[in-house]
């Protein structure tokens, strides 16, 4: 698509992390001509018009729809789209059967990303092809990434944090508990917890607790 013709495409950026939607954000800093992200919502109710929703799965409940619902009743999200590692079948399905006009992988490279969120704008159902669990684009951020801690061990520590038991952590991430059981152990190691509560003691206190932000006109956005 021709980013000289039209104008680029606003974007809202929704999940419960704030430090998880400033990395996405940077994504399209080299693509302001085509993308624009009109805000970064953390926790916190969309307030613009915009042309594509993309909302970010990390530590959320996937298998509970109602905040993807609730999108789709927005009427300022003209279009809704998932951003996600999570590429169970019955997730695309309960997303495609909610109306959700992408489901989108976080390998996608930025450049992709942008081509992806604008076939979406111009009425097109943009669904990646996963085929098995790849390590996250460049540029993306999570709680712990400095310190060594993987993409989804953060997820599993924020939901953690989140006061999620390991159960509850399986079902939402659509991991077997045996392997939650070793992220956990992995995640234990790196922060030198011995105890789930020195676990969730670390992780408030090193952003793994859901925030509550919003963020206009980032980068002189509309």
């Amino acid at each position: 698509m021709s980013s000289s013709s039209t104008r680029p495409v606003t974007v809202a950026l929704v999940d419960d992390y704030d430090v998880v939607l400033k990395g996405l954000a940077h994504l399209f800093d080299d693509y302001r001509d085509r993308v624009v992200v009109a805000e970064i919502d953390a926790n916190a109710a969309m307030e613009d018009y915009v042309d594509v929703v993309l909302y970010d799965s990390f530590a959320q409940p996937e298998s509970d729809q109602s905040e993807i619902a609730g999108l789709m009743r927005n009427p300022r999200a003209r279009h809704v789209v998932v951003y996600t590692w999570n590429f169970q079948p019955d997730l695309i399905e309960e997303a495609r059967r909610l109306g959700v006009h992408g489901y989108l992988s976080k390998t996608l490279t930025a450049a992709a990303l942008v081509a992806a969120i604008e076939a979406v704008n111009a009425g097109e159902i943009v669904i990646s092809e996963q085929n098995r669990r790849a390590p996250s684009a460049p540029g993306l951020d999570w709680p712990g990434k400095r310190e060594g801690i993987t993409d989804r061990e953060s997820e599993i520590l924020a939901l953690i944090t989140q006061g999620k038991s390991n159960a509850e952590v399986a079902r939402l991430t659509y991991l077997s508990p045996n392997t939650v059981k070793s992220y956990i152990r992995s995640v234990y190691r790196k922060i030198g917890a011995t105890s789930r509560t020195q676990a969730v003691l670390y992780g408030v206190s090193h952003g793994f607790a859901p925030d509550t932000h919003r963020i206009e006109h980032w980068l002189g956005g509309p």
